[in-house]
């Protein structure tokens, strides 16, 4: 695995930027850069199971198993992947879940001045790598669109 590195500067306080990027009916919105359809299941509460969920090409649910690592409201949370959903169930024993187990996937939220600056730090392989460095960046513009909104 390797890590992963974006960000971008909103310009709204950093309550109101963790507010659109983690609550659902927000989170649904920049998300949609990564699949349609994108949401989660669970909270951001530290220790807590999140499933992080997209409609597959035929339909069935699949997504990621993970939990909230650690979690500070308005400056820092870290999520772990510890499998994967397929076909609307959770496996955490194969091995294409078990290439995941352990990524972490970590947003910072920097107040800069009255504006915000969102770090996304995520471990990838490199099968997935093109696919998040291109969508990344696409996502982020779209956070900071609904959060300037």
């Amino acid at each position: 695995m390797e890590r992963l590195h974006f960000s971008v500067v909103i310009d709204a306080p950093k309550e109101k930027v963790w507010n659109t990027m983690l609550e659902d009916e927000t989170y649904r919105i920049w998300t949609q850069e990564f699949c349609p359809g994108s949401h989660y299941v669970g909270d951001w509460s530290e220790g807590s199971k999140i499933l992080f969920l997209g409609p597959g090409e035929n339909g069935e649910m699949g997504g990621m198993v993970s939990r909230i690592k650690e979690s500070r409201p308005f400056e820092y949370v870290s999520i772990e992947h510890i499998g994967a959903v397929q076909g609307g169930k959770e496996d955490t024993t194969s091995e294409g879940a078990r290439d995941w187990a352990g990524a972490l996937e970590n947003y910072t939220f920097k107040d800069i001045g009255g504006k915000t600056e969102v770090l996304v730090e995520m471990d990838s392989n490199e099968e997935y790598r093109e696919m998040f460095e291109n969508t990344w960046p696409k996502a982020l513009r779209k956070l900071k669109e609904t959060a300037e909104r």
